[in-house]
């Protein structure tokens, strides 16, 4: 038999932060602790479900599961208790002690002050339990895990200001009781009504029966009285497998706050029923905010998969691909075995055909957004694009039979405007191309200012071309997956095979000529004093305003991406750029009259053009001296 043990531990520092940010974040949204408390006991009987295939006997006499809600008046309290899976004495320590997830750093350093943009974040880090702290000013929970003997019950409490203890105690029934001594002043959630009423706001959507004992009035005590009867306060199906037309707005919301843990509503939804080769129901979302680890491509995704209504997976990664990871929702599979594992969904022609389903429904669903001529729509894309669009670029790489769908998805900032929003299309340039030009051009930079500015820019700009600004670290990586949109070549203006005759009338090119010849003299001698940084030094009509730039050969990486793969720690090829001078600029026209100090006006004129385009100086001691050395002369 068990000794009874109590010990009192120290919450995790994160905790503790977490538990004064909870508070003082969604104490005007409190309501919520019961929506979390009740969609925790949920997932615990999930467990029970998917674990109890292989182990029935978990559920000893006691196979229908619930969930029940209660109040005491007298001792001020709340009780949402549940017969689910339970938890043992570690787990008890683990879950409601320490936040053992990925990401924690990364979460807390999102957090602003502002205390709706942190409520937001407190709830797509998924601590519901802890938000009936802000309602309670003590805790008690008491659970067994559904394998363990009665002897190995837990009790666990605390105040939340810093410590918490917990003892092994005998607990008959399996599953979890949380009870909730409320704070002063929050006597409102002592009401059959009050708690009926949020629970049909909030979790109407949950598949168990959520119980609370029946209430009639007492006509001679003028009082409710409480009955040793429970009833059903929700529907008690799952909200996926009823029909569309009887779902309102407001329950499609409350299920994906239910699954993401998110304070906000969707940015879209769509709930589908596929029949053909295989068979199942999809109720996908797309977040109106990215996650704090959004980045983190290890995290699995957010699709929960049911067989038949019976849980079977959170975060089942193979429903949907990496660069949808953002997208939350449930999959309902009629032709998948009960006994589904994760190296069996790998390999699942069933899991193909799901994942193929569910990539054309989000893309559909953001296609719906980014076409609409409805404002509203629209918006919410703009809001979209700015929240995920980088995760999407990540697809034009990855997803080869949806490319083409991607890249119509795909907005950027451009010359037309120089403003850092992305608002622009493929399709939207082609539209705005000039006579005679067959190509979208664009620039990268590793800003977006830097990209702006850049020198590569300025005929461009004198011609009234349009170009594509490109400053997110995916673009590099993506756009070595696409050459051409529409027919019209996707062309870098950094690039040194750069072809400008499509820019130019007839008597420009004639005058072109004849300056390269002028100034051929001087590149040969820039190519000597130049040889251990220049692979190649030579005219252009690019500029307008500068006196050189930096240019890759046209089959080499750009500087930009060498910087980046450097920046990584990956291997990077060993390659020069070619210098490009600008045969009008006074600088050039000095340093082809006047050859005093050709060496140093040549690196000069090479390590300008490398800053302007964002890259450094191997010898930035070097650079300083030789201007010094000029300035005085």
């Amino acid at each position: 038999m068990t000794v009874a043990t109590k010990e009192t531990l120290g919450f995790q520092a994160e905790v503790k932060q977490l538990l004064q940010l909870m508070i003082h974040s969604l104490y005007s949204n409190k309501e919520i602790f019961l929506r979390e408390l009740i969609s925790n006991a949920s997932d615990a009987s999930d467990k029970l479900r998917f674990e109890g295939m292989t182990h029935p006997d978990w559920y000893g006499d006691d196979t229908e599961l619930s969930i029940k809600v209660g109040f005491d008046k007298p001792t001020r309290t709340v009780t949402i208790s549940d017969n689910g899976i339970g938890m043992s004495r570690d787990e008890v320590i683990s879950n409601l002690g320490t936040i053992a997830k990925s990401g924690t750093k990364e979460f807390f350093s999102k957090l602003s002050g502002d205390q709706q943009k942190d409520a937001a974040l407190i709830g797509q880090f998924g601590v519901g339990f802890y938000s009936a702290f802000i309602v309670a000013d003590r805790i008690t929970v008491e659970t067994r895990r559904a394998d363990l003997s009665p002897a190995e019950g837990v009790r666990w409490e605390s105040d939340g200001s810093g410590e918490f203890t917990v003892e092994s105690i005998i607990r008959p029934e399996r599953g979890t009781a949380i009870t909730l001594h409320l704070r002063e002043g929050e006597d409102d959630f002592l009401s059959s009504y009050q708690l009926k009423s949020i629970i049909r706001k909030y979790s109407d959507h949950i598949s168990l029966p959520i119980l609370m004992r029946k209430e009639e009035w007492d006509e001679e005590k003028k009082e409710q009285i409480v009955k040793d009867e429970f009833e059903s306060v929700n529907q008690a199906s799952a909200l996926w497998s009823r029909s569309k037309s009887e779902i309102t707005e407001e329950q499609y919301d409350e299920f994906y706050k239910h699954l993401s843990h998110d304070f906000e509503k969707p940015l879209t939804y769509s709930h589908n029923r596929v029949e053909g080769r295989s068979e199942f129901t999809q109720l996908l979302f797309v977040p109106a905010h990215a996650p704090f680890d959004l980045w983190d491509r290890n995290k699995r995704g957010g699709i929960k998969l049911y067989v038949k209504r019976v849980f079977i997976m959170e975060d089942a990664e193979q429903l949907m691909p990496t660069y949808l990871r953002f997208v939350t929702g449930v999959i309902d599979s009629v032709d998948l075995p009960l006994n589904v594992s994760r190296e069996i969904l790998q390999e699942s022609r069933d899991v193909k055909i799901i994942r193929e389903s569910s990539t054309k429904r989000v893309l559909s669903m953001l296609e719906e957004l980014a076409n609409s001529e409805d404002e509203a729509k629209k918006e919410k894309y703009q809001i979209f694009w700015k929240e995920f669009g980088q995760v999407l670029k990540e697809g034009v790489g990855e997803d080869q039979i949806n490319q083409e769908r991607l890249l119509k998805l795909l907005r950027f900032s451009s010359t037309r405007t120089d403003q850092i929003e992305q608002t622009v299309s493929l399709a939207d340039y082609i539209l705005r191309l000039k006579e005679g030009q067959d190509k979208i051009y664009y620039v990268t930079g590793e800003t977006f200012n830097a990209a702006k500015n850049s020198p590569h820019l300025e005929i461009f700009r004198k011609k009234g071309v349009e170009v594509l600004l490109l400053s997110d670290r995916v673009d590099e990586w993506m756009l070595s997956f696409v050459h051409e949109f529409d027919g019209k070549q996707l062309v870098s203006v950094a690039k040194g095979g750069l072809d400008l005759d499509s820019l130019a009338d007839e008597s420009e090119k004639k005058e072109h000529e004849e300056t390269e010849k002028q100034f051929k003299e001087l590149l040969d001698r820039m190519k000597v004093a130049l040889a251990d940084k220049a692979k190649d030094v030579r005219v252009t009509f690019r500029l307008t305003d500068s006196p050189a730039c930096l240019v890759a050969d046209e089959n080499e990486l750009s500087g930009n991406l060498l910087r980046m793969l450097k920046a990584a720690g990956q291997q990077a090829p060993d390659s020069k750029p070619i210098l490009e001078i600008n045969p009008e600029h006074p600088l050039l026209l000095k340093l082809k009259y006047d050859d005093s100090q050709f060496d140093e006006w040549s690196n000069i004129l090479f390590d300008q053009a490398l800053l302007a385009e964002g890259g450094h100086l191997s010898d930035p001691a070097g650079f300083v001296k030789r201007i010094n050395q000029l300035l005085l002369k």
